[in-house]
């Protein structure tokens, strides 16, 4: 049962980062291949650092060709309804968001499995959850997100520190779920009403 929650997050977050990173190419006039590459690298990017990070090689969608075909999959699958998609204003922040909530658990549970500390698991979270993002948005010459103003990386630390608050009163896979939710919360909020971390000029 842990096993199938935990790959079922991770199927999850692979799904709506690559449609993420594939809706992002599209507005920036990628053709077919470009867009499946963003797509490719947003879904696997912050994985890969995080395996590297802990020594976990070869990473994780080397081991199995089940997480680079579902990419390719969903990559297909979002040109094919690329009209239908474009039509969602909100397409993009709310992939990016769900997303952002699912990676960066399984960036935590993977720092867990390792059995390093709640600091360091809520670090490879907030990598799994952002990297992604990172090297998509450099890869399409945006400035990324997370050194934005805008909150992103902070929801991931947020939700890593209630994570190791409620695992220690309730179970697992509830402790899961309201995490992912109050990533997935906060960030849609912060978009919704614009908020924003202070900004610091030189």
């Amino acid at each position: 049962m842990e096993m199938s929650v935990s790959y079922l997050i991770e199927l999850l977050g692979v799904i709506v980062f690559t449609i993420s990173g594939a809706f992002s190419a599209m507005q920036k006039r990628f053709d077919a291949f470009g867009v499946l590459i963003i797509g490719f690298v947003t879904a696997l990017g912050g994985g890969t650092i995080r395996d590297v990070l802990i020594g976990y090689t070869p990473v994780s969608w080397m081991r199995t060709a089940n997480l680079p075909l579902i990419t390719l999959v969903t990559g297909i699958l979002t040109i094919f309804f690329k009209q239908y998609i474009k039509n969602l204003k909100t397409t993009f922040i709310i992939f990016d968001a769900v997303g952002l909530g699912l990676f960066t658990m399984i960036g935590i549970q993977r720092g867990v499995a390792e059995g390093l500390s709640p600091e360091i698991c809520i670090i490879l979270g907030t990598i799994t959850g952002s990297f992604g993002g990172v090297l998509r948005d450099i890869l399409l010459n945006n400035i990324p997100q997370i050194f934005r103003k805008e909150i992103y990386a902070t929801a991931c630390i947020v939700g890593g520190i209630v994570y190791f608050l409620l695992i220690s009163t309730f179970d697992k896979n509830i402790a899961r779920l309201v995490t992912i939710s109050l990533i997935c919360g906060i960030r849609l909020v912060a978009v919704r009403y614009n908020l924003s971390m202070p900004k610091f000029y030189a």
